[in-house]
């Protein structure tokens, strides 16, 4: 049975709303994009496995396979979005509009728009023997937690020669990025009246000093560390948003810095984390200071300029390989032992914006890489 076309395809996917987030009020299922993928997989004569992600119940992952033997090829991709205010769309985000050449909606290039491409793709191999496998892998949850993604790293059931995930680069080869890591920074003071400073502890005194010393770490980090591959070359350290008090006239208990930390390719994200819990513990001076992850840190992500995949993908898209800021699932597919790169298409810069698109100009070019992609690794 054909599967629909990519643009209907793309139409059915972005109108299952499937938002991941840390606010339980707005996180929602993934499960409906997944149904979708898995009958047209399953009219592709894939073996199709959906697997629920543990003690989160509404998300799964779906992989699905078609070849035997070894190596191969893997095509990837997460299946939710961010929340969006509807407000601020000129269009429905949960409908495809067609103007000007651009595909408009929720996910249609952070990343929705992938999946149709991958399977309009394996539907031209559809008549072939596949020698070793294509792997179709879409996830859960990488807008919020990644925790689709470190389900398949920690279960190992993922296994080719290569692997593309299908993140918005503008059809351009991305052969490394920097980590995540977004941190907590509390402090617990003691309260009382503000008439008398020595009847508490300020929190907010002590984090004007912890302040000061973050940014005293981020001038040593930018000095220690450095990639010219990278348009911004140093590790950057962003204090997001601060916390504290509850009045005026008492002394401050409490209070909690949230920082955003992306580090280089190379760097030791839990050795970085160490050396800051200690300046942040000096600065405090004896006013208890809890420094801890707001979720498991992502590292940064390299692979070899010469590798095969990312020389194919050059080669294919006529783009030199580069670097970007914005961290992916990368580096848990890494972790298996597969050559992965991030390639697909869209803009990083309208991701995660009010009236999203997806430039249509861009659909046949990809496909026509992916499936080359699959001929090269697969028959």
């Amino acid at each position: 049975m054909p599967i629909p076309e990519p643009v209907d395809m793309l139409k059915t996917l972005i109108a299952e709303p499937s938002v991941s987030c840390i606010n339980a009020a707005h996180d929602q299922s993934n499960l409906g994009v997944l149904h979708h993928l898995a009958n047209w997989l399953e009219d592709l004569a894939f073996d199709v496995d959906v697997q629920p992600l543990p003690g989160k119940p509404g998300k799964a992952n779906l992989v699905a396979k078609r070849g035997t033997g070894e190596d191969g090829l893997v095509l990837a991709g997460h299946t939710d979005t961010v929340p969006c205010d509807e407000s601020l769309w000129s269009v429905d985000p949960f409908a495809v509009t067609e103007r000007d050449s651009k595909f408009y909606g929720l996910g249609t290039a952070d990343m929705k728009g992938f999946f149709p491409l991958a399977l309009a793709a394996a539907a031209r191999h559809r008549d072939s023997r596949l020698d070793k496998p294509l792997t179709i892998v879409a996830t859960s949850d990488e807008e919020s937690s990644m925790d689709g993604a470190r389900v398949l790293a920690a279960n190992g059931v993922v296994k080719a020669a290569a692997a593309v995930i299908g993140e918005p680069t503008g059809l351009a080869p991305i052969r490394a990025h920097k980590g995540v890591a977004m941190i907590s920074i509390a402090l617990a003071g003691s309260s009382g009246h503000s008439s008398n400073p020595d009847l508490g502890d300020n929190a907010l005194d002590a984090m004007h000093r912890v302040m000061g010393a973050v940014i005293a770490y981020r001038r040593e980090l930018a000095q220690r560390h450095s990639d010219p591959a990278f348009e911004v070359r140093a590790p950057t350290v962003n204090l997001g948003c601060l916390h504290a008090g509850d009045n005026p006239n008492r002394i401050c208990e409490h209070a909690e810095l949230q920082i955003d930390m992306r580090l280089l390719p190379g760097m030791d994200t839990a050795a970085i984390l160490d050396e800051l819990r200690d300046r942040v513990e000096a600065a405090s001076d004896g006013t208890p200071a809890t420094v801890k992850p707001l979720f498991e840190p992502v590292e940064p992500y390299q692979t070899p300029a010469e590798g095969p995949l990312v020389k194919a993908l050059e080669s294919l898209s006529g783009q030199s390989a580069r670097t970007v800021a914005f961290g992916t699932e990368a580096p848990f597919l890494q972790s298996l032992g597969i050559e992965t790169v991030v390639f697909g298409p869209g803009s990083i810069d309208q991701a995660h914006q009010p009236n999203e698109y997806l430039d249509a100009a861009q659909l046949l070019p990809a496909e026509d890489a992916l499936a080359a992609l699959i001929g090269r690794y697969c028959l």
